[in-house]
């Protein structure tokens, strides 16, 4: 019995570690392998190690006998909000949810991931990967007026791609791969009660919501060497169906009266199992890198995610007075979005490079109205640089760094409701945003 929880927990604790603040846009993390200092670009044509199995399988070709590689990324979000006249019913400003602005809503987040590929033959390889193409986690500070939208929220995923290529000669590569990929979600945010509501004027009570689910996705690509100088690389993502479930509780303040509340609330409905449907996007990416000259390459990738997949997410209840009935909709209505990167590599010794990128980064937003206090995101600018050191031939250290701009983003979100128990206002401001990314890769030939 010991071993089988031991079994069932390791999922739940590598979940743990694969969580992250924000980098690309949306949720979506790039950060799964080597390539940082370009800004990522060129990652379905570069194939310098085994993190090419999640960029581009069919890279695992250009490896020798036997790869690994794994590192660790580092991201530092900030989202500081300034109000501009948000309506939050009765709790207005000075009011009982709070008057403040809820500080830096961003986190630190890291992201390991890791790689390894193998020759059965001279032709053909197969390979394993892990990763977290998914992460996403704000909290705000209390007290924070705008809490009935989201005081917290955190998403967390694990990939696991095992893969397989074959050269179909010097010039054509060919590879594919299965996905299996878990995703977990916590969501917390103030219940609004107001002294109109029925259970009278207390305050504080924190609705807690978690789903979980996992599911099976895949992979292909294609690597095209046109010259030893030239190569253009395509890779296909699928997108991955979820249909998640699990709770929603109801916690007071600690105080008697918010405790008891909480309880009347639950009675009535308001904690039960739940269920929700989430489709994350597919994604395509078509890169080239040339090298102009024994010190110079350059690498380039335009990218499309299909976030159109994330319109409203509706949860239901699946249990209680309220079985069937809708709890909340995430209304997100999310866009299709097109990721632009350029990069450059100049080497200053066999041991030694230098990383330079720069990429345009489409927020899957549409516009302040569907803005969501937990996602706050728009387009970023990547501004990036890197070193690759070469200890030896067989192994290669690549540290990079990122600062990613982001424009000054309006939210005006209206939830309101005519129902004092669902009513959580209409938040109207600002975000003042940014991000930080470090990263490290180590990789070894054998």
């Amino acid at each position: 019995m010991s071993r089988q929880i031991s079994m069932k927990l390791i999922p739940a604790l590598l979940l743990g570690v694969f969580s992250g603040a924000v980098g690309a846009s949306g949720f979506q993390l790039l950060e799964q392998g080597s390539g940082l200092g370009n800004a990522y670009a060129g990652s379905a044509a570069k194939s310098n190690d085994a993190s090419t199995i999640f960029w581009n399988p069919a890279g695992m070709t250009q490896l020798g006998p036997r790869a690994v590689s794994g590192g660790l990324t580092a991201v530092k979000a900030s989202f500081k909000f300034d109000d501009k006249g948000s309506q939050v019913g009765e709790f207005g400003p000075g009011g009982r949810m709070g008057a403040g602005d809820g500080g830096d809503a961003g986190n630190w987040g890291y992201i390991p991931n890791g790689y390894l590929s193998w020759a059965l033959t001279p032709n053909l390889y197969v390979g394993l990967g892990i990763g977290a193409p998914f992460g996403l986690k704000t909290k705000y500070d209390e007290p924070w007026r705008e809490s009935a939208q989201s005081n917290e929220f955190d998403i967390k995923t694990m990939n696991i791609n095992p893969s397989i290529a074959f050269k179909v000669n010097d010039m054509v590569s060919l590879g594919a791969g299965a996905s299996w990929q878990k995703i977990e979600a916590e969501y917390y945010r103030r219940v609004a009660i107001n002294s109109s509501a029925r259970f009278g004027a207390l305050p504080q009570v924190t609705s807690h919501m978690s789903i979980d689910d996992d599911a099976w996705g895949w992979n292909v690509g294609a690597l095209f060497t046109l010259s030893p100088a030239t190569k253009i690389g395509i890779s296909y993502r699928s997108a991955i169906q979820y249909h998640t479930d699990g709770k929603v509780k109801l916690n007071g303040d600690g105080t008697r009266a918010g405790d008891a509340t909480a309880v009347a609330l639950s009675n009535a409905g308001g904690a039960s199992n739940v269920k929700a449907d989430l489709k994350v996007p597919d994604t395509f990416i078509l890169s080239v890198t040339q090298k102009l000259s024994d010190r110079w390459e350059l690498l380039g990738d335009v990218s499309w995610t299909g976030w159109s997949s994330i319109k409203n997410v509706d949860i239901y209840r699946t249990s209680g007075l309220q079985s069937g009935q809708l709890a909340q909709t995430l209304d997100a209505n999310f866009q299709n979005t097109y990721r632009i990167a350029l990069g450059a590599t100049y080497s200053l010794s066999e041991a030694l490079r230098l990383q330079f990128g720069l990429a345009y980064d489409q927020t899957p937003v549409k516009n302040s109205t569907s803005r969501l206090t937990s996602l706050p995101d728009n387009d970023r600018t990547w501004f990036t640089f890197g070193t690759q050191w070469k200890p030896a031939k067989e192994q290669t250290l690549e540290l990079g760094l990122a600062y990613l701009y982001i424009s000054d983003t309006k939210i005006n979100k209206n939830e309101t409701t005519a129902n004092p128990l669902t009513n959580r206002g209409t938040v109207i401001g600002d975000y003042d945003s940014s991000v930080w990314i470090l990263g490290a890769q180590y990789s070894l030939a054998f």
